[in-house]
């Protein structure tokens, strides 16, 4: 995830809570001096949501397939999130795996390097449509 990302949704957060108190507050979130709009924070709640649906359906695939929770957990974040080796088997490289594993993690690499929302727009009929 973009660090931009982060830093909103920890903004965002805070914000909930402050409204938690104070119910009737009108509190920007802003990045600077720029207020963010109310539909950028929705989109980014989204894209947080199916990010982390994405990460754990497929590390649940990976442990389904006969790899420990450690392996699993840090090749999926290593894919994910472009980051370089894991932990566990591949820490050094992905050789031991196989290949199904191997074609998984390579989804998880194309969901992350395209972004979840270009990948899911590509899956929609209306964008097929002319």
């Amino acid at each position: 995830m973009k660090v931009i990302r982060v830093i909103l949704l920890l903004k965002q957060g805070y914000r909930e809570l402050v409204r938690l108190v104070h119910p009737n507050s009108k509190i920007k979130v802003k990045v600077g001096n720029t207020a963010m709009n109310e539909r950028t924070l929705e989109t980014i709640w989204g894209f947080f949501v199916i990010y982390v649906f994405v990460f754990f359906t497929v590390m649940l695939l990976l442990m389904l397939s006969g790899l420990d929770f450690l392996t699993s957990f840090s090749a999926v974040a290593a894919t994910i999130n472009n980051l370089g080796p894991g932990q566990g088997e591949v820490l050094s490289n992905y050789s031991s795996l196989t290949d199904v594993n191997k074609w998984i993690l390579s989804f998880s690499m194309i969901v992350g390097r395209l972004e979840i929302f270009t990948l899911l727009v590509i899956f929609t009929p209306d964008f097929w449509r002319k």
